[in-house]
């Protein structure tokens, strides 16, 4: 992977910084026994289903079998993760295993370690996402878990509102979504909140041939990209959306209103099922997935998003060794089939994907998988470009849509 060199000042510190890593929280103990701190995402919705409980028996269950070692447990909700790890890592506070989001930046200033050796079999994770977690050449990051996007329509609500069969281009989105405001619903689900308006953006783009990036350089105003959400702006003036789109998140607004019944058609991922079947108010004949539509037919390839697991670089060879049985441990297809499962996403590992091809619920976004666009995945992105966007792109379907991408553009060449 192509790589912008590091800031002055990032390249003057990094050396500090790595031996602030190595060593800085020895958590070994003279009579031998190791502790691992684990800081990980919380994919639950509350305190029945949050992930502090999936990785506490991850951790009850690998300290029976290897009692001299024990695994603290943290996770942070999706909403606060990206705030509170940033802060916990620039104020030198690594943990040793650190789930949910690969930041280039740590791997490039010698603070994270590479995959090879964390991992006895490094190459455990599907290679759709390889080139994501790898710096100049070398893989920092394994997959965790994973998931593609599709469109979910509500069968009952198309029925309702004569709509014969989904739509394949934007024209005929719209069209929908008129018939569907017709009959009382939201047409289209437009969730660029905060949340991740990466996403929804990422789809709107692909259908018009735009994207993030052209090529290497950034190109987030391109003409295409403000004539994406110029379209956008006009399904939200014309009240074919919710009336919010920049306060709408995925999670909260648009899965929640679609496992109510509330909403026509919105793109989301495998993890919208599980939200669905919940809320109780959907069955499962009362909707169905199809392609994204473009503007002029199906985008060719769909978005593909990872998580990532990896583990920060220790001078301790025997906390090294724990890291290393640990994550072989939490990585077995067993405990990657029943995050998966539990949470309604895809597993980061290859063989875990590939026993889920025929399930009826998972297998069509498994298929989807291999030929998936990833978000970009340079230290620009995870630094200042995606902050930005989560803040400030659900504005451009409500102002200007050119000076909106175009300060985003220059938030993302800045210091070129």
């Amino acid at each position: 992977m192509t790589r912008r060199l590091a800031a002055a000042l990032v390249a003057a510190t990094a050396a500090v910084l790595t031996m602030a890593a190595c060593g800085s929280s020895d958590d070994s103990t003279s009579d031998g026994t190791i502790t691992l701190k684990l800081v990980g995402a919380d994919y639950g919705t509350g305190p029945a289903d949050t992930t502090q409980k999936y990785w506490q028996q991850i951790a009850d269950e690998f300290h029976k079998q290897n009692p001299s070692i024990t695994v603290e447990v943290t996770t942070i909700n999706w909403t606060d993760y990206d705030t509170k790890v940033k802060t916990q890592l620039q104020n030198k506070d690594y943990p040793d295993v650190l789930q949910g989001v690969f930041y280039p930046q740590y791997a490039t200033n010698g603070l994270v370690a590479p995959l090879s050796e964390i991992l006895s079999k490094p190459d455990i994770g599907t290679s759709t996402f390889k080139e994501a977690f790898s710096v100049d050449g070398v893989q920092y990051a394994a997959p965790f878990v994973t998931s593609a996007r599709a469109m979910y329509y509500n069968k009952k609500a198309f029925a309702e509102a004569g709509i014969a069969k989904p739509p394949t281009t934007w024209a005929e989105l719209e069209t929908a979504a008129k018939a569907l405001k017709a009959k009382g619903y939201i047409g289209y689900a437009l969730p660029l909140g905060p949340e991740e308006a990466q996403a929804e953006s990422t789809l709107w783009m692909l259908g018009n041939g735009g994207g993030w990036k052209n090529g290497d350089s950034y190109a987030i105003n391109s003409p295409q990209n403000v004539e994406t959400f110029t379209f956008l702006k006009n399904l939200v003036n014309s009240g074919l959306t919710q009336p919010n789109p920049a306060t709408y998140d995925r999670t909260a607004n648009a899965a929640a209103d679609f496992a109510a019944g509330k909403v026509g058609m919105e793109f989301n991922g495998p993890f919208l099922t599980a939200t669905i079947a919940s809320a109780g108010k959907l069955a499962e004949t009362d909707y169905a997935t199809a392609p994204v539509p473009g503007r002029t037919g199906p985008v060719d390839q769909t978005l593909g998003v990872a998580d990532a697991i990896q583990a920060f670089k220790t001078d301790d060879a025997d906390k090294a060794a724990a890291i290393k049985k640990f994550l072989d441990f939490a990585l077995t297809d067993e405990h990657q089939l029943a995050f998966a499962k539990q949470y309604a996403l895809l597993p980061g590992t290859q063989s875990a994907l590939d026993s889920l091809k025929g399930d009826p619920v998972l297998g069509t976004f498994a298929e989807l998988l291999p030929q998936t666009v990833q978000f970009p995945s340079d230290e620009k992105w995870t630094a200042a470009v995606l902050p930005a966007v989560k803040k400030n792109i659900g504005l451009a379907v409500t102002d200007d849509p050119a000076r909106v991408l175009g300060d985003l553009q220059a938030k993302a060449t800045a210091g070129r």
